[in-house]
Parts: structure tokens; C-alpha cells; sequence
């Protein structure tokens, strides 16, 4: 039986963007169900304390959507007794080891030229359209598994907003949840308790300026132009969400009715 989770937000030290999708809409009025599939960003820095109430969560599988480089950097997830992990790397929006040490590293005009003028947006928005098109096999991965027995799940990335978040955007779209609250539900990693913390390793004051942060912020933010790019790519290259779910990923009706069932009240 799924574990009942807390409707207050647990405030977790080492584990940022952590929360129950549960309580979304669809559009045939059901709700998807509490506890059964959670969010986050990475549990590399979990805490004792966290690694307890993610344990008290009754997981059966952890979706890990990040890539090796991710993994170098921030160390593997905590290990939580009998949950299943599943390593599925998706492109990273600011992805190869030179862009991020430019963004890390580089100086003021450094990050000018690579991110100045909508530079940054648009490169989140092309990463996003990618992912959607190319990283089909990985999404329709991890639709068949939930469909099968991986719930409660969790699926994650580094920060929890790009990778992790198309992908249960695309967990979404396939219950039927409203588009409207698929964006807000998106929307919500933007919470200053959630966001992602920028490092930057210079510890002078120019190094994490106004017009740096502000020339970085279309790497760290949720954006809903980036997931509405992504759901215009279903729709021009499939057809609609229905054509994207069967031809594309290759869920059957049968398959999204068991989907449904497992996440849905």
C-alpha cells in the first residue's frame, strides 16, 4: 500500500526541489494520486535526516536523469534501503564541460559572448526541443517501467527543473493533467527554496554581480517559454500528445490505462 505522504512540504537540508506532484488536475476530473510520484533535484548532498523521510517514502525506484559529468561533480545519489535506481542520462540544457566552465570560471565578458543578447534563453529553448525529440527511448523508458510496477517514484536531475522536469511533464501529459497546471507545476522550481544554488569560483563580489546573476538567470530559471517550446516540438513533429505517446514512445492505450490506474485517484 502507498505510504501516505505529509501534506506540509518537508524542509529538506541537503535536497533542494524536493515535492509530491500529487493533487494535479486532468481533464477528465481525477487528481493524480499523493505519494506515488515526487520530484527533486539531486541526493548526492542528502542528509541523515533527509535520507529518513525519503526512506519513510516507500520508493520503489529513483529515475536519476543526470550524466556522467553531473555525477563527477556532485557525487552519486544517497543509498536508500531496497529502492531501485535508475541511471537514465538525458542532455544536460547547458550541456559540455567547456560551456560550464565558462559559466563557472569565466569572466564578465566571457559571459557576454556566450550568453548576452537571449544567447542563454535560446540555448534552453533549442536543449529543451531536443530532448523532447531525441530522448524518446529514455521517456518511454520510464513511462512503461511506472506502468509496470516503479511507483512510488522519483525522478530527478541536478537542479530538478529541466531534465526532471520535461520528463515528468511528459509523465503528465500522459495522465491527462491539465496543460495549465503541467506549466504551473513546472513553474514552482523557481521558489527561492528550490532554486538551484549558482557557484561561481571566484569569491570576489564581481564574481556573483548584478549583471552576471543576470546574465546566468535564463540557465537557472524555469521558464514557461522553455516547456511551451518543448510541447510545440510534440505537436509538430507527432501531431498531437495522443500520436507523440503511441508513435513516438510507444504506449499503447493498454499501457496508458495501467499508467493511469497506478497514478491516478
Amino acid at each position: 500500500m502507498t505510504q501516505q505522504v505529509p501534506s506540509t512540504e518537508p524542509e529538506l537540508a541537503g535536497v533542494r526541489n524536493f515535492r509530491d506532484v500529487g493533487g494535479l488536475p486532468t481533464v477528465d476530473g481525477r487528481r493524480v494520486r499523493h505519494g506515488v510520484l515526487f520530484r527533486s533535484g539531486h541526493l548526492a548532498h542528502a542528509t541523515a535526516e533527509d535520507a529518513v523521510f525519503l526512506a519513510s517514502l516507500g520508493l520503489h525506484t529513483i529515475f536519476d536523469f543526470r550524466n556522467a559529468a553531473d555525477r563527477r561533480l556532485e557525487g552519486p545519489d544517497v543509498e536508500l534501503p531496497g529502492v531501485r535506481n535508475v541511471n537514465l542520462p538525458l542532455s544536460d540544457p547547458a550541456d559540455g564541460a567547456e560551456f560550464w566552465k565558462m559559466v563557472r570560471d569565466g569572466d564578465l565578458d566571457q559571459l557576454r559572448a556566450i550568453l548576452d543578447g537571449g544567447k542563454g534563453a535560446d540555448r534552453m529553448i533549442a536543449s529543451y526541443r531536443t530532448i523532447v525529440k531525441e530522448r524518446t527511448g529514455e521517456h518511454a523508458r520510464v513511462l512503461h517501467a511506472l506502468a509496470e510496477d516503479s511507483v512510488p517514484a522519483l525522478m530527478h536531475c541536478a537542479a530538478g527543473k529541466d531534465r526532471a522536469g520535461l520528463s515528468i511533464a511528459v509523465t503528465l501529459l500522459a495522465l491527462g493533467v491539465e496543460r495549465d497546471a503541467i506549466v504551473a507545476d513546472y513553474l514552482e522550481s523557481n521558489a527561492k527554496h528550490r532554486r538551484y544554488k549558482v557557484r561561481r569560483s571566484g569569491a570576489s563580489a564581481s564574481a556573483y554581480s548584478p549583471e552576471v546573476m543576470e546574465l546566468l538567470s535564463p540557465l537557472f530559471d524555469a521558464r514557461a517559454e522553455y516547456l511551451t517550446a518543448a510541447l510545440e516540438t510534440v505537436e509538430e513533429t507527432w501531431g498531437g500528445v495522443d500520436a507523440y505517446l503511441e508513435r513516438g514512445l510507444g504506449l499503447a492505450p493498454a499501457t496508458r490505462e495501467r499508467l493511469r490506474a497506478r497514478l491516478l485517484d
